[in-house]
């Protein structure tokens, strides 16, 4: 049964009380550790899927608590498949749940834990939290997630924590970064400058507080187009690039244009504000990065 921690401000369990879901974990018979701010994620992320028939998936379910949890709140019609690496997790099946017993840093696993399931509405890693369990779990189950299904990660804090390796190039918040490039690489005018592939089956991902979420739909990831209205045509003077060069450039170009047909000239005119804008980068650099302290 759950207790309210007196270290927990008062404000967090009124906000979570409202909640369904927390109404249920508050209520559990078996064992669960969550932390306070996920209710409101659960909330925001699950309530389009109850009473539909899906299949949800958890990994790390030893204490069986939460797999009670998602079987109240998801309803009858949803498979609940429980994932874990301590045998003992197995008990959990004379309840009527599906428990696969295996690491999810193991791909083999992975490819026999889908061979058997098929494709699955939701996987919730609250496993390990180590990089390589995290990626893997995420790469294995990006085919594998039906259209309009998510992956939802937790404990996403243990990217900055030294215990699990981190801060590091490989942390799984910087993979998550890597998936957002791979989503904007769809773009065509820039997908082929760079050398990774662009992401087929990731819509959107969104970011919270130690969790992040992969939102699967690959009839939405297609390769954009430029649409443009109809209408009666008129004049119009773009100014989307006038504070993105210094004015000396236009100085040039109206004034001395003769510079510009002098070899040596031309080239520095190119490299300070054409082609690479030395210049406008650099005083760039000294606005920019206050938005990054």
């Amino acid at each position: 049964m759950y207790k309210y921690p007196e270290n927990i401000p008062k404000k967090n369990f009124d906000l979570n009380s409202k909640l369904k879901i927390f109404q249920i974990y508050k209520n559990l018979k078996y064992p669960s550790l969550k932390i306070d701010s996920y209710f409101q994620v659960y909330e925001e992320i699950f309530k389009n899927y109850i009473e539909k028939k899906i299949i949800f998936v958890e990994v790390g379910v030893l204490g069986g608590g939460s797999l009670f949890m998602w079987k109240e709140y998801f309803g009858k019609d949803a498979r609940i498949i429980g994932i874990d690496l301590n045998p003992e997790a197995k008990k959990w099946e004379k309840y009527g749940f599906e428990i696969f017993i295996g690491s999810q840093s193991d791909e083999k696993f992975w490819n026999y834990f889908y061979e058997k399931v098929g494709k699955i509405d939701i996987l919730l890693d609250d496993g390990g939290h180590h990089n390589r369990q995290q990626m893997t779990s995420v790469y294995s189950a990006i085919p594998n997630i039906k259209d309009g299904g998510v992956i939802v990660v937790e404990d996403t804090h243990t990217s900055y924590m030294s215990p699990f390796g981190n801060p590091s190039k490989h942390s799984f918040i910087n993979f998550s970064k890597h998936m957002i490039d791979k989503i904007n690489y769809r773009f065509p005018d820039i997908s082929f400058k760079n050398k990774y592939k662009s992401e087929k089956k990731i819509f959107s991902i969104s970011f919270y507080e130690s969790i992040v979420v992969f939102n699967i739909n690959s009839t939405k990831c297609f390769v954009p187009e430029h649409v443009n209205t109809t209408g009666d045509p008129y004049a119009v003077s773009d100014f989307s690039f006038t504070e993105s060069f210094p004015k000396i450039q236009g100085f040039i170009d109206t004034k001395l244009p003769i510079l510009k047909k002098i070899p040596i000239i031309k080239k520095i005119v190119k490299i300070l504000f054409y082609k690479k804008n030395i210049i406008w980068k650099i005083k760039e650099y000294f606005v920019l990065r206050k938005f990054f302290k």
